[in-house]
Formats: structure tokens, C-alpha cells, sequence
């Protein structure tokens, strides 16, 4: 019959196994850190210990275990690397960190397997996958999350500028708002209300400029331009329900009625250029069948 371990000897195996598994958020492959023996060895001493009978039964200490080894990776190795960062930096590294932790955490789930499989349901607890991303979202995201939504608006806004934004960001960031929310699309659904309001303030801004520059027809062929462009970028990186009410917005701040009181304005402003309002309401009138179902297929 196996000797029972007690927690300080179950410990001691542990915090071996956890502190090189760690050496995965530094960009160590899991290949290279266990062999299978030592793998085995770190399930076995977690299986143990959560079968013996009281007082030698150590799964809730375990639990714990677990998730301070969660918590200690992310406050000395992640949150290191992500201060400071800003813009398409902090996107990137948040992402990366992110994605490293996914394989830690699952990495370290393989230990203490067995407490999904008698502890977590018994207990009716989160189960250790849920835990991580638990520990993810409070230690991490939740503290940088203004800073990822803000980063990400300004990268889709120089996109629109020079189209220079690797779109992959922005995907990433994307799949980060809805894996954060465990089933819930909170995250994803308040960036897309941040996006669709930053669109209408940025063709609403660049529209009177427009006005100043280009005659209603060129207006028209470059509204048609960036509906094409919009709905070309944003279907990389936003659901297709986002992207038709982002196309919605565009057309109503270039083509819609939102556009037409802009230039009506710009007309009394500047009697000397006529009715702007008028003329591109010709103008619009002019290209028959146009309208935003027509004027996205055409993307």
C-alpha cells in the first residue's frame, strides 16, 4: 500500500513542476520542459492526494494550489511585460500573453486533472479551465481593458488613414473580447457600440471637409469608396451582424440624410456655392438603385 503524502510533501513535488511549467510564458515549448515520467509523476502526486481518506484528503487545498500558481504567473511573469505598453504594443502583447497562459493553464490542468473529475463538479465550483480564465480576465484584463478598447478604436482609425494596421490585430483583439466573456458577448458587444460611434464621429467630422473640397459627384464616388473600404476591413475582424450595422452608419453619414443636412448647412453657410444640399441630392437621386444593401454587395 502507497504511504500517504501529506500537503507538505505533496507540495514540495508540486512547486518543482510548477515553477518550470512557468518557464512556458517565457517561450519555453511544453516538449522541452517534461518528460513523460515527470508528467506522470505530478498527475500521480495530485491523484493521491486527492483519494486518501481524511485527514489526508487534500483536494480543496489543491484547488487553491492551482489557482495560486495561476495567480503567481500572472503578476511576476504577464503583468511585467504588459505595463508600460500602449497602441498596437500592448495589443500585441496582451494577445501573446493571452495565448502563452492558455497553454500554461492547460498545461498545468493535466496535474490537477483529477479535480475536475471528483472535485469541481462535486463542489459545484468553476471547473479549472474556467478558473484560469477567471484569474486572466480579473488580474489582466479587467485592469487594461480601457486601455486594449481605446488602443484598438485608434488602430482601426489609422487604418482608415493609411491603411497600415496588420488586420490580425484587430482580430485578435476581437476573439479576446468574446473569449473573455465565457459565453457572454458583453466585452464584444460594447466594442462593437465603441466602434459603430467612433465610425459616425469620423465620417461626420470628414464629410464638411469634403463639402469644402470635391464636387458632389466626386463626393459621391468617394463615399462608395470607403463603404467598400469599411466593409473590406471591418469583415476581418467583426461578426456580420457587426459589419452590417457598421455599414449602416457609414451610409447615413455619407449617403443618408445625415449627409444631406450636413451640405444643406454648408450651403447657407456658403451662399456663394449654392444649394449643396440640392445639388447632392441630385446627385443622389442621379444613381438609381442606390441604396445599402446594393452599395455593400458591390465590396
Amino acid at each position: 500500500m502507497k504511504r500517504k503524502l501529506t500537503l507538505e510533501e505533496g507540495l514540495s513535488i508540486l512547486k518543482e513542476g510548477i515553477s518550470k511549467a512557468m518557464m512556458i510564458l517565457d517561450g519555453y515549448p511544453t516538449s522541452s520542459l517534461f518528460t513523460c515520467e515527470e508528467y506522470m509523476k505530478l498527475y500521480d502526486c495530485v491523484y493521491h492526494m486527492c483519494v486518501q481518506h481524511p485527514p489526508y484528503e487534500y483536494c480543496a487545498e489543491l484547488y487553491e494550489i492551482f489557482k495560486k500558481a495561476l495567480e503567481e504567473s500572472i503578476t511576476s511573469k504577464i503583468m511585467p511585460v504588459l505595463k508600460d505598453k500602449t497602441q498596437s504594443f500592448l495589443i500585441y502583447e496582451v494577445w501573446n500573453m493571452w495565448t502563452k497562459y492558455k497553454v500554461l493553464a492547460k498545461f498545468l490542468g493535466g496535474f490537477f486533472l483529477y479535480l475536475d473529475r471528483h472535485f469541481t463538479e462535486d463542489r459545484k465550483t468553476a471547473s479549472l479551465s474556467e478558473l484560469s480564465t477567471c484569474c486572466f480576465r480579473d488580474l489582466v484584463f479587467s485592469e487594461l481593458y480601457p486601455k486594449i478598447l481605446e488602443a484598438a478604436i485608434s488602430l482601426i482609425n489609422q487604418d482608415r488613414e493609411d491603411n497600415s494596421v496588420c488586420r490580425d490585430l484587430l482580430k485578435n483583439v476581437s476573439t479576446l473580447f468574446i473569449e473573455m466573456g465565457s459565453g457572454k458577448m458583453h466585452y464584444y458587444e460594447n466594442f462593437e457600440t465603441r466602434i459603430i460611434a467612433s465610425t459616425a464621429n469620423y465620417y461626420n467630422n470628414l464629410f464638411p471637409q469634403w463639402l469644402l473640397q470635391h464636387s458632389p459627384i466626386d463626393i459621391f464616388m468617394k463615399a462608395q469608396m470607403c463603404l467598400n473600404q469599411e466593409k473590406e476591413r471591418a469583415s476581418q475582424f467583426l461578426h456580420q451582424t457587426s459589419v452590417e450595422k457598421l455599414l449602416q452608419v457609414v451610409h447615413e453619414q455619407l449617403l443618408g440624410q445625415t449627409a444631406l443636412d450636413q451640405a444643406a448647412l454648408y450651403g447657407k453657410q456658403k451662399p456663394e456655392c449654392g444649394d449643396c444640399s440640392i445639388q447632392y441630392q441630385e446627385v443622389l437621386s442621379g444613381c438609381a438603385g442606390l441604396n445599402l444593401g446594393e452599395g455593400s454587395s458591390r465590396v
